[in-house]
């Protein structure tokens, strides 16, 4: 198998792992919008001012379109064989990172609370950012190595 097909397949996995994750975070909200998840600091964090945007849409929400957008792209990329489709997938990853980063601090900075189901996202995301670069990376090798 080629390298590039590994890393499609990776970046497809991490990214369902974000959408299920995403997912359970925004049927959560809509089910149990008094924050029905009881893990650690959940409540705290899911039903903070933070939890949403302009007071109504579900932070979760935008990490399912995030999550979904990079599996879609990522399965496309190996459907169609368009190496860069998979490039643009993979800086694409930075913008989750940023954000991840930022709610992090959120999280651990201004509420003094972990949602672990947070932190999953927060690590998905990391984690596709990383392979992302490896990609990158390897690219660039193999483009200069005229591989």
């Amino acid at each position: 198998m080629k390298w590039k097909s590994k890393i499609w397949i990776i970046l497809s996995l991490i990214a369902l792992i974000g959408l299920v994750d995403a997912g359970y975070l925004t049927y959560e909200h809509y089910i149990n919008p008094l924050g029905g998840c009881t893990l650690g600091g959940c409540q705290e964090v899911t039903t903070s001012k933070y939890s949403v945007i302009f007071g109504i849409i579900p932070l979760s929400l935008t990490g399912m379109l995030y999550y979904g957008l990079v599996l879609v792209l990522s399965v496309l990329s190996w459907l169609l064989e368009k190496e860069r489709l998979l490039k643009i997938v993979s800086y694409f990853t930075f913008v989750g990172l940023l954000a991840s980063i930022y709610f992090v601090y959120l999280q651990l900075i201004v509420l003094k609370s972990i949602c672990p189901y947070c932190m999953l996202s927060a690590c998905t995301s990391t984690l596709l950012c990383i392979v992302g670069v490896v990609f990158i990376k390897l690219e660039s090798v193999m483009k200069s190595n005229n591989v």
